[in-house]
């Protein structure tokens, strides 16, 4: 496969998972999917990130979102542990 196409799907595929992260957030339902009031979200971060509490609101920020993910992760784990058994099939009568 040539090289652009590997990097376009490359490209796609993470800006489709940056897109998730939104949809996770909830800022979709939590804006109406106003696209002009996530983009000055994004914004107004980015100018966060470029004051002096760069290197405090970046730790804070890593830190709920680990938090986050592993709570996930244990949710899916514990609802794979206890998911019902399936049904016996009917029997013939």
């Amino acid at each position: 496969m040539r090289e652009w196409v590997v990097k376009r799907r490359e490209r796609t595929r993470h800006l489709i998972e940056l897109g998730g992260l939104v949809v996770k957030a909830g800022l979709v339902e939590l804006t109406g999917d106003d696209r002009a009031m996530l983009y000055g979200a994004l914004l107004s971060i980015a100018g966060n990130l470029q004051g002096e509490e760069r290197d405090h609101a970046l730790a804070l920020w890593a830190r709920r979102g680990r938090r986050e993910f592993e709570a996930e992760a244990q949710t899916k784990s514990g609802a794979m542990a206890v998911s019902p058994s399936p049904a016996p099939p009917p029997s013939a009568g």
